[in-house]
């Protein structure tokens, strides 16, 4: 196994010039920079990253706490953090976490001294407070908190305008009873989107009974048990916005399976824009948000220099933008070949 030495020695430089050059130092020519790179390369040598950051006292590496990993949200999410760790010269240390403050902070605690830095989705009131106290010893990007965080960076999408605008839209094309398949109780966007439901309601002049706010998880299982539920209230709806796409791929199988018809009997529209929603039959209308962003952002974030963002309290926030398909029955229908969601686009 070739070692520090024989590269130095290989590159006619000192063991502390490697060093330099492996540690990202702006201290060392482009000459030495790159006999150093080119003698590491023909001698195939693998540095000890173990080794590297006890000298640095950097581990080069971040951590990722979500509350699952399951679905083309987190996927997405997942690629734009690994693809912009990976472009900063990071790797990422990745877990997930279903349960309550504790098990948050015993997870980031198990990942103490192996990171740098931590990205934690802020789904509910457990997160933020377990990031209160992960922040006291390591950095802190928090995504997708209902609003800013003292002392915390933070990005995420807009939620309660997302499903404002959707709801709006169901409204617009005729329908006076509409019902919603919300997310899990405590969620930050579930809470968030619910608050938009009501608000379109609210203009709409609907006063949305308890049995038009039917309750889900966010997985496809909880939209296909939903469906009677939906059928049952009463007055019917004869649309429904569900808050996540997952649950209305699930609600239009068991729709599809009592011989309901979307949208001639129900209109159904979603949120997230998960890259199966425009190939469903019908294409679902959705509301557009972009995971693979949110998770660049995030790492960007987190690399950051103060100076550069403006603080450790800054707060940025995507846009959602509504995407009209088939499934709620409008006359206006975006053409499949222009519906390039924003994954695509960062597959390129």
């Amino acid at each position: 196994m070739p070692t520090i030495h024989d590269v130095a020695e290989l590159a006619h430089v000192s063991i502390a010039t490697v060093s330099r050059v492996l540690n990202g130092s702006t201290r060392v020519s482009d000459d030495a920079r790159d006999r150093v790179r080119a003698a590491a390369s023909k001698l195939d040598y693998w540095p000890n990253s173990a080794a590297r950051s006890l000298t640095t006292q950097r581990t080069h590496t971040i951590g990722v706490l979500l509350p699952d990993l399951y679905g083309e949200f987190y996927s997405e999410l997942i690629r734009g953090i690994d693809h912009s760790a990976r472009a900063s010269g990071l790797q990422i240390l990745l877990s997930s976490s279903h349960s309550d403050r504790e098990a948050l902070l015993a997870s980031a605690r198990s990942m103490r001294g192996r990171i740098d830095g931590l990205v934690l989705l802020a789904a509910d009131e457990a997160a933020l407070l377990s990031a209160a106290v992960i922040r006291r010893r390591i950095p802190v990007v928090l995504l997708n908190p209902r609003s800013r965080v003292e002392e915390c960076r933070s990005v995420s999408v807009e939620n309660f305008e997302g499903a404002l605008e959707v709801v709006r839209h169901l409204f617009s094309l005729g329908h006076r009873t509409v019902a919603t398949l919300r997310g899990p109780f405590e969620n930050a966007d579930a809470e968030e989107r619910l608050r938009g439901f009501r608000a379109a309601c609210a203009e709409a002049g609907f006063e949305p009974g308890s049995a038009h706010e039917i309750a889900g998880d966010f997985t496809e299982s909880s939209g296909f048990a939903a469906a009677d539920a939906i059928l049952r209230a009463d007055p019917r709806p004869t649309a429904v916005f569900v808050a996540n796409d997952s649950m209305a791929i699930g609600l239009l199988s068991a729709l599809r399976a009592r011989g309901v018809d979307v949208p001639g009997d129900l209109a159904v529209a979603g949120f997230d824009d998960i890259a199966i929603a425009r190939y469903m039959t019908p294409s679902l209308t959705t509301v557009r948000i972009d995971a693979y962003r949110l998770g660049e952002r995030a790492v960007q974030l987190l690399a950051a220099e103060e100076s550069e963002i403006g603080g450790d309290s800054f707060h940025e926030v995507h846009p959602a933008r509504l995407v009209v398909r088939r499934s709620c029955g409008a006359s206006r229908v975006d053409a499949l070949e222009s519906d390039e969601t924003p994954g695509d686009r960062n597959r390129r």
